[in-house]
């Protein structure tokens, strides 16, 4: 097989080096690619960006590429998968229509209310006096969010009014482009959130391992919120018992209504809920793709061929596939551009990824990186280290006994994730 990766992320390199497991791969083209997936043996980078839908199509075609995996929210919401099943091509990934579940929380929320998914009280404003009226005759805190596509970064939890309206005015007024077209107001749940990601063909759908990611930038979970600073899977929290409740009341109510609504959804649904200290949970947010860096603590855990998986999933088949997982445990920590989550500097020479990659049971899955001779930080999220061990204590000291080699300026990462672990 042949297969396309659309993305140049940290989830994009872990999908690739999984893919490139399998005997049954031959070779795995990234389109753009980052600097790990163009070192990698049998993968090659294309100079093609992840919205050139017809510069994509054309390699697909002309190359007798078995399997279009797309990586990022955006070309999903822009309608990737549409435009290539138009023309025959193979794709995992939801449609425009089911892309809609990330690309716009009031959708999406529209959507739990018509399902019964168990969800946050919340309200859609399309002006800023609207939404501080709201806010002024809720509760504190309240969280605001932009409606659209934010890389992760369109949610404040405000601790004051003036926070909330502050957020409110920052959103209308473009902090995040079209996303703040719309702003949610909702109320603040507490508790812990977890990401539950799962297959689906449109018909079945299959939970992968549940997993915790740290939104925040600092240690301790403060200050503002990120892409995600590490992750870990299994997540303890998320007993088997809990796990069947959210596949019944979440997974399934949500391919059931999309199907009402007439759309075949086949790729990732992604559930991010709080689950309560009463053991109770909500649905926070969808998304339509694989979480990251969910990602690169869920696939090195994968037992079962993911190509078989995914093109099961676009096939329908799903239900006749069963899913394998290795024992024991994954932590992912992700290392930092200096600055991050706001302004920072690209081009920083980055050192030592191949001692950290001979760190019995670590991967090193790199983000924002570029190849220009030598390996270059090329945005905010720059790499993940992931280690795997029997237990999370061991998962854990191996992904941070790996980072310890790895080195560019301004470097910072959480020395802490994993910490509700122990708590």
């Amino acid at each position: 097989m042949k297969v396309l990766v659309v993305g140049n992320g940290g989830r994009e390199h872990a999908i690739a080096w999984k893919l490139l497991q399998s005997s049954k791969i031959e070779q795995v083209f990234c389109a753009p690619g980052n600097g790990g997936t163009a070192t990698m043996q049998r993968c090659q980078n294309l100079p093609i960006n992840v919205d050139d839908f017809a510069g994509i199509g054309q390699f697909a075609l002309g190359n007798n590429i078995d399997l279009v995996v797309v990586g990022p929210e955006l070309p999903l919401s822009l309608g990737i998968t549409d435009y290539l099943q138009n023309q025959g091509i193979k794709v995992f990934g939801p449609s425009r229509a089911g892309a809609q579940i990330e690309a716009s929380k009031a959708w999406a929320k529209s959507l739990m209310a018509e399902a019964g998914i168990p969800t946050a009280k919340a309200a859609v404003f399309t002006d800023a006096a609207a939404a501080k009226g709201y806010v002024n005759a809720g509760e504190i805190p309240i969280v605001v969010k932009a409606d659209g596509l934010a890389a992760g970064k369109g949610v404040i939890v405000a601790d004051t009014v003036a926070e909330a309206h502050r957020a409110i005015d920052s959103i209308f007024q473009g902090q995040f482009g079209s996303a703040g077209k719309f702003v949610l107001v909702e109320e603040c749940l507490i508790g812990q959130e977890v990401s539950v990601l799962a297959l689906t063909d449109g018909l079945t759908i299959r939970p992968l391992l549940p997993a915790q990611d740290h939104k925040r930038i600092g240690e301790g979970d403060t200050g503002e919120n990120t892409g995600g600073m590490g992750a870990y899977a299994p997540a303890p929290l998320v007993t088997p018992e809990m796990m069947a409740k959210i596949e019944k009341e979440v997974l399934q109510k949500a391919i059931a209504t999309l199907q009402k609504r007439g759309i075949d959804y086949r790729g990732i649904l992604y559930a991010g809920l709080m689950v309560t200290p009463q053991g109770e949970f909500k649905v926070l947010e969808f998304n339509c793709r694989f979480g990251d860096p969910e990602t690169q603590a869920i696939l090195p855990l994968l037992a079962t061929p993911l190509e078989d998986l995914l093109i099961a999933c676009t096939e329908q088949r799903l239900g006749e596939m069963a899913i394998n997982w290795q024992p024991g445990a994954a932590c992912c920590v992700v290392a930092s551009a200096g600055g991050y989550p706001g302004n920072y500097t690209k081009g920083q020479a980055i050192s030592g990824i191949e001692a950290a990659q001979a760190v019995d049971k670590s991967c090193v899955f790199q983000a924002g990186t570029k190849l220009d001779k030598q390996l270059l930080t090329d945005g905010g999220r720059v790499l993940g280290v992931t280690g795997i061990g029997e237990n999370f204590d061991k998962a854990i000291a191996q992904a941070y006994n790996a980072i310890k080699y790895i080195h560019f300026d301004g470097m910072y990462y959480r020395r802490d994730i994993g910490h509700r672990i122990r708590e």
